[in-house]
């Protein structure tokens, strides 16, 4: 019987769509520019909600920046390996049940094409057309 391992826990998610902090795009410690691409919006409306938020609530809003400079890890360079797969990871964070909807749709289409190589391949018409080939030999 396989055990997961302690470090290994049966709940980790293969998503590589978490939380980030991103430096190489932001401006102080890249806690904004980590939201905004976690969330698929533009930085700048970020940093605005950060400003406006700064005006109102300083003090929560200047710890918790600090907080996620200190917490959230430094997003790694190669992430993804294709853009493929950075909007399929995308998709399942944000949009499970889409994922899933396109996922089984694609499964049906092949199923049907399958289903039509199947029904050629047991046709009377792929018999002759092999017999027909065979002949040319």
């Amino acid at each position: 019987m396989d055990r997961p391992s302690p470090s290994h826990s049966p709940y980790d998610s293969p998503n590589p769509h978490r939380l980030y902090r991103d430096p190489e795009h932001g401006v102080i410690g890249g806690v904004c520019a980590g939201i905004a691409d976690y969330f698929g919006v533009q930085p700048i409306l970020v940093r605005l909600a950060m400003v406006i938020g700064l005006f109102f609530f300083a003090p929560p809003v200047i710890l918790g920046y600090v907080i996620a400079v200190l917490a959230l890890p430094v997003k790694p360079r190669q992430l993804y390996s294709n853009p493929d797969e950075e909007a399929f990871w995308r998709g399942v964070s944000i949009k499970p049940d889409r994922t899933l909807a396109g996922l089984t749709q694609r499964f049906r289409d092949f199923e049907k094409r399958v289903a039509g190589v199947e029904a050629y391949v047991a046709s009377k018409e792929f018999e002759l057309n092999r017999a027909i080939r065979d002949l040319d030999r």
